[in-house]
């Protein structure tokens, strides 16, 4: 098959990696025959992990440089022109691979993603979206640490932006958009976000208005905005209470006998639960409005949070939402 879909992998730089994200491509690469992975980073590493894998189907370039955690965005701009993150990007400026993955700084990939590959004209600024799950599907939210401070008008691009991404992706033909605030009457929140509101119902988006934080999981809306200050403290702490209750179930389940018992009696109820609450499962931050696609992974995610970081990749690859954005805008 020579129609292959390209995926060029920065595999050094997440707290886990090169295993975390080599072994998740390598799941990948098993399943679907139409991937190639350009894989970038230390070639030792990468060739030592490898070996029983399909060789036709992945390309390895050596960098020795890597972007730590706390390399501040523009020492990894300026100083490390060799580090995998940046070869990585690069190789989707250069056409040379349709996407970009990287578990690493989200700070440097979002400064090096920028200036490698621009945005689409008349947007301001990218924005991180991702989906995360309600009572009976799931939402994008964006913008998830990108930009900790937004402008009405920044904030009705990542409505726009995410929109476009939902119709592709969930096949709505009005998707619903929702801006998150601290209640919902119109007088609620700061300035930014009530002029947001007045300028995103001017729009033909299907705004529904304000969201408060406990209705995100209430499956009204299917796409919510907020800026990245906001919308990174309402994930994490999400991810955080998922693992809270996923240890007091646990606890409560191990405190005796009978209570092992019944675990072990409702082990199919227990693993259905833990798989639609997994924070691995939904994986896979886009970074919207640049001209090429880069999914930010979870820096400490495993290999099965990268296989679905590469998955969510693959999908826009698939709906050609950069050529979709820029039709858009």
């Amino acid at each position: 098959m020579n129609n292959y879909l390209t995926l060029s992998l920065d595999v050094m730089s997440g707290e886990n990696d090169p295993d975390a994200s080599i072994l998740g491509a390598l799941d990948l690469l098993s399943s679907r025959e139409d991937i190639k992975l350009i894989l970038v980073g230390d070639s030792e590493s990468i060739k030592n992990k490898i070996t029983n894998a399909d060789q036709n189907r992945i390309e390895i370039i050596h960098t020795d440089e890597i972007i730590e955690m706390d390399d501040s965005p523009l020492d990894a701009l300026r100083k490390k022109k060799n580090s995998s993150m940046r070869v990585a990007i690069d190789l989707v400026r250069d056409k040379k691979a349709q996407a970009c993955i990287s578990s690493g700084n989200t700070g440097a990939l979002l400064a090096i993603s920028k200036n490698s590959l621009k945005t689409i004209p008349t947007i301001d600024r990218p924005a991180l979206m991702t989906s995360i799950p309600t009572k009976i599907g799931f939402v994008y939210i964006l913008d998830l640490g990108a930009n900790t401070l937004c402008s009405a008008e920044q904030l009705t691009q990542f409505a726009l932006m995410g929109s476009t991404v939902a119709k592709e992706i969930k096949n709505i033909d009005k998707p619903r958009v929702g801006l998150l605030n601290i209640g919902q009457e119109e007088i609620k929140g700061n300035e930014s976000i009530r002029d947001a509101s007045l300028l995103i119902s001017k729009t033909s988006l299907n705004y529904i208005g304000f969201i408060e934080p406990t209705n995100i999981v209430e499956d009204i809306a299917d796409v919510i905005v907020t800026d990245g200050f906001t919308g990174n403290i309402v994930i994490k702490t999400m991810e955080g209470t998922v693992n809270l209750v996923s240890d007091y179930i646990r606890e409560a389940f191990g405190y005796n006998f009978y209570n092992k018992l019944i675990g072990l009696m409702a082990k199919p109820v227990l693993r259905r639960f833990k798989t639609r609450l997994d924070p691995r499962h939904y994986n896979g931050a886009l970074l919207l409005g640049l001209n090429g696609i880069v999914v930010k992974s979870h820096g400490g995610t495993d290999s099965y949070g990268f296989h679905h970081a590469l998955l969510t990749a693959v999908d826009e690859i698939e709906k050609d939402i950069v050529s979709k954005l820029k039709a858009t805008f």
